[in-house]
């Protein structure tokens, strides 16, 4: 009788170790590939990206061409519209490609805590799909200079492009992905070491579509590397589609008033994309970027709290 019990009670402690192991298996190859899945609810919270203010902080189309606004002034000037998050881009910064100081960085880090803003990330400009490996290479150890400098700053992302198509490689795609591939995995494996994950923009270069972007994430292979959502560069006919599609790989956003490109009359559906987003259950910083269009007037200072109104008008509509 022992043994016949035994023998019952066995097989179902087998195949509790067999699910078991492919539940563990099937969790570390959708980690692997960048999603990491939990029962939470979606939850937002809505940010800005300082390229907003890009002519401001630049000195661009002004008269002297000198800046009239400063990181500082942007971290302030958000605390007057109540903006819980800014990505603080790095052109932004003094001397920039240079790394600012260790003294700028903790300076603008504590303005912002005691403003009560997060900073949600940051970003340079790099061209991984050059076919020149010493180009790639030079923007690889600037990233990694950046990578520390987010380190420091607090900010859990730093943005990094894809870059153009280059010339003559127009039907060669997966050869540039390869090296674009190459450059993210150095950069995440440098970003695991000092916290910092990798955000990938599709740019509208190089990642245009959905599944391109889904295709270099997995290559890249790593949590520690994701997607920077950029709901006006998928050059698709319904970007819709393709934003949802890359939610579960997206670390971070920029939201434009347009989802077919700068200059579109036709602006964003922000109800149908907060209802994307709830379905997603994606959670994290919803940061906006308005643009300059060419022939038409730019005011920051009136289209950024527009936008976020609006944004905000459809998350309490779609999350009551």
């Amino acid at each position: 009788m022992t043994n016949q019990i035994s023998k019952k009670r066995k097989w179902p402690f087998v195949g509790y170790i067999m699910l078991t192991t492919l539940v563990l298996v099937s969790y570390h190859s959708a980690s692997a590939q960048g999603i990491e899945k939990d029962n939470h609810p979606a939850h937002i919270k809505l940010a800005l990206n300082a390229y907003s203010f890009n002519d401001m902080l630049t000195g661009n189309r002004q008269k002297d061409n000198k800046p009239t606004m400063t990181l500082f002034d942007l971290l302030d000037w958000c605390a007057t519209q109540n903006i819980d998050a800014v990505d603080l881009t790095g052109y932004y910064f003094p001397g920039y490609p240079a790394v600012p100081s260790d003294e700028y960085i903790y300076e603008l880090k504590r303005r912002a805590f005691k403003l009560g803003i997060d900073i949600s990330g940051t970003g340079i400009r790099n061209n991984f799909a050059s076919p020149d490996p010493a180009v790639r290479a030079a923007d690889v150890k600037r990233a990694k200079e950046w990578i520390v400098v987010a380190s420091k700053l607090g900010a859990p992302v730093m943005r990094l492009f894809a870059g153009e198509i280059p010339k003559g490689y127009e039907n060669k795609w997966d050869e540039v992905a390869g090296w674009m591939i190459e450059c993210y995995k150095e950069c995440a494996e440098f970003g695991a070491q000092h916290g910092v994950i990798i955000g990938i923009q599709n740019h509208g270069d190089m990642l245009q579509t959905a599944d391109q972007c889904i295709k270099v994430v997995k290559a890249v292979n790593s949590k520690w590397a994701g997607i920077i959502l950029d709901t006006g560069n998928f050059k698709v006919a319904d970007p819709y589609v393709d934003i949802e599609a890359v939610i579960p790989y997206t670390v971070n956003w920029q939201v434009k008033e347009s989802v077919f490109g700068i200059g579109s009359e036709i602006t964003t559906d922000v109800p149908r994309l907060m209802k994307i987003l709830k379905k997603s259950g994606y959670r994290g910083y919803l940061p906006i970027e308005t643009l300059v269009v060419k022939g038409k007037p730019y005011d920051p200072y009136v289209l950024v709290p527009a936008l976020l109104k609006e944004l905000k008008t459809a998350q309490d509509a779609e999350f009551k």
